[in-house]
């Protein structure tokens, strides 16, 4: 038997009893149990009795794991009798005899029950780019620079040249200067092979240190000429049909682009309108702060991921914040961005909840083996190496990004 003492937000406090013929029949199984495995002189295994095991284990201890194994299997059957989803509980008070009901307050942070505002109502509008003429020009010219060939050049390091540069901590580094930082690219321009030169690190406009470096060799693209040759070189009749396929592949991707957005601005307006159970606007009271904190740690190991890229440690990087007066502020908006990302997974959880989105095993196959030639793997090495519990949230995410693009099309039509 269970029952809801209180209830604020997220927290809820529960009181629980199990029956006192549970709580006989869980002692002497314990009892049981430790008969068959403990060995005393005189006894034979399963045939200690009660009195001798009492004594020698002590009483009082037998009762306190008893008391934890009938939280554990009660615990669970209450928070589902009471329609509740903890993700986090604590025992506050608990009272064991012998011969009596095992009674016991417990006190949870509940998972957010929420509803979603009337989506159906919404309007997504977003700008579709057109296809235009200079853009099929970019793209095949695109395409010429995927078919060039670098060529060492003897001359001073232009915008868009690729430099080989040699430092003492990474050895040599290729350095493609038309996407590489700003400052690197500043530091390089207008050098020539053989120079010594500074490269500063930066984060954001921060110096964060400087980088000696000795450039190596310069190289330039030479693009193939724009012909008919070029056109059969990668598959087409001629440039006039290789323009069409193109501007035919760019209309594709501006379309997925228009949905994509309007999948967005859907998340967002479901989270902006995202409510509790009692249908009163969602708010940090009603989302449990070890929530929050979870959604903050995967936040920090993402920037701990870039910041690494840098040769910077996560560490290093927040006494830099906290010397500038600025760590409170960045706390602040980390937490700020947590809860922003778990309203939106909320409300992704919930829409596919609403719509009842399947994901195949068929779906979930083909994902699996797009995904393993991506990274030129296979699907059996791409989950043993990703393991069962990501390969589950991961199949999670693609249900809920169905769910919301059933909904962009149902908006759409």
């Amino acid at each position: 038997m269970a029952e809801i003492l209180e209830r604020e937000g997220y927290k809820v406090k529960l009181k629980v009893e199990v029956p006192a013929a549970e709580v006989s029949r869980a002692y002497q199984s314990l009892l049981d149990n430790y008969s068959r495995r403990v060995k005393l002189p005189g006894f034979r295994p399963g045939k200690t009795p009660t009195r001798v095991l009492e004594a020698k284990l002590g009483s009082e201890s037998l009762w306190d794991e008893v008391k934890e194994r009938l939280v554990d299997d009660s615990f669970p059957k209450a928070a589902k009798e009471l329609g509740l989803t903890p993700v986090g509980a604590r025992v506050l008070e608990a009272d064991l005899e012998a011969g009596k009901p095992f009674v016991y307050v417990a006190e949870l942070e509940n998972y957010p029950e929420v509803s979603l505002p009337d989506w159906r109502e919404f309007r997504l509008e977003v700008e579709k780019p057109e296809v235009t003429d200079e853009m099929v020009s970019q793209a095949i010219e695109d395409l010429r620079e995927r078919h060039g060939e670098l060529a060492p050049v003897e001359r001073p390091i232009e915008p868009k040249d690729h430099v080989l540069i040699e430092t003492e901590e990474d050895g040599q580094v290729p350095v493609q200067l038309e996407s590489a930082h700003e400052h690197v690219r500043d530091a390089l321009v207008g050098k020539i092979a053989g120079d010594v030169i500074m490269i500063p690190l930066k984060d954001g406009e921060q110096l964060v240190r400087e980088v000696k470096a000795k450039v190596l060799e310069v190289k330039t693209l030479q693009l193939p000429e724009l012909d008919e040759e070029f056109a059969k070189t990668v598959g087409e009749e001629s440039l006039l049909s290789l323009r069409n396929k193109v501007r035919t592949s760019l209309e594709v991707q501006v379309n997925r682009l228009e949905r994509d957005r309007k999948a967005d601005q859907l998340v967002e307006k479901l989270a902006e309108g995202l409510k509790n159970a009692g249908s009163g606007e969602l708010s940090q009271a009603d989302i449990a702060p070890s929530m929050l904190a979870e959604e903050e740690r995967h936040l920090l190991s993402h920037l701990a991921e870039d910041l690494q890229k840098q040769k910077i440690a996560l560490d290093e990087y927040l006494k830099t914040l906290e010397s500038q007066g600025k760590l409170e502020e960045f706390k602040t908006e980390l937490r700020g961005s947590a809860e922003k990302r778990l309203r939106r997974s909320l409300a992704r959880e919930k829409l596919a909840e609403e719509l009842g989105t399947t994901y195949s095993d068929e779906e979930w196959k083909a994902y699996l083996a797009d995904l393993a030639r991506a990274y030129r793997t296979n699907p059996v090495k791409l989950q043993q190496d990703l393991g069962g519990e990501a390969l589950a949230r991961m199949r999670e995410q693609r249900l809920r990004d169905k769910a919301v693009f059933e909904a962009v099309d149902q908006l759409s039509q």
